[in-house]
């Protein structure tokens, strides 16, 4: 099959497997797509499995306005072929954090420029830019635990500047980055500690959240 006919028959599977209900849930908790057929991540799973990884086939779902097709992109593409102007593409037009959080998970972490490039993404002035760059850092840390220290306090420096000024998306984003940060190492733990230890009286809820999450991973 060509391109066009692998995103009608993925298309088909959808429609097939379409759960109304699913659907109806995420618009009532503010989860909007323009076309969301509702099927669950293990269908979604199942049918990326019945197709061979393609760079075009990824692309023309990453286009479709439908969230399975986004969700299969993630998992179709293959990374050799995905360059970082790509990567910032679809970033650029990232449309829920459902879709963030999967693509950071299925793609973006395996990356062999995605260190990098998570540095550069929360460092832009962009939401989901940010977002992307502390969900695949957080992901990476899990992977490969550790950062040189010129890196982790550059890192720091970043995740709590947006804990403490960032949109409410990009707060959870960056402290579930400095739990992973911690979770490495006691020396990361102590090292986060003596960062916040101020804010231990402070009046300003951002401060008194970061703090509080610090002292219950602790």
């Amino acid at each position: 099959m060509d391109i066009k006919e692998q995103l009608k028959d993925i298309k088909t599977q959808l429609r097939l497997s379409m759960n109304g209900v699913v659907s109806q849930s995420m618009r009532e908790k503010g989860i909007n797509y323009k076309l969301n057929f509702g099927v669950e991540l293990p269908r979604i799973k199942s049918i990326a499995a019945s197709f061979e990884k393609n760079h075009d086939l990824a692309q023309a779902l990453w286009k479709e306005d439908i969230r399975e097709c986004k969700i299969l992109a993630g998992l179709l593409q293959p990374i050799e072929t995905f360059y970082p102007e790509i990567a910032d593409i679809w970033v650029e037009n990232m449309p829920t954090m459902e879709i963030a959080e999967l693509t950071c998970m299925n793609l973006f972490q395996n990356l062999p420029y995605a260190p990098a490039k998570s540095f550069q993404w929360i460092a832009a002035e962009e939401e989901y830019a940010q977002i992307c760059g502390y969900l695949t850092i957080a992901r990476l840390l899990v992977k490969k635990g550790d950062m040189t220290e010129r890196v982790a306090g550059e890192f720091l420096d970043q995740a709590i500047s947006a804990v403490l000024s960032g949109s409410y998306r990009v707060r959870n984003s960056a402290m579930l980055a400095i739990r992973k940060y911690m979770q490495h190492s006691e020396e990361h733990a102590f090292q986060v500690c003596r960062l916040v230890e101020g804010m231990k009286d402070s009046t300003v809820e951002a401060e008194q959240v970061l703090y509080s999450m610090v002292k219950e991973e602790v």
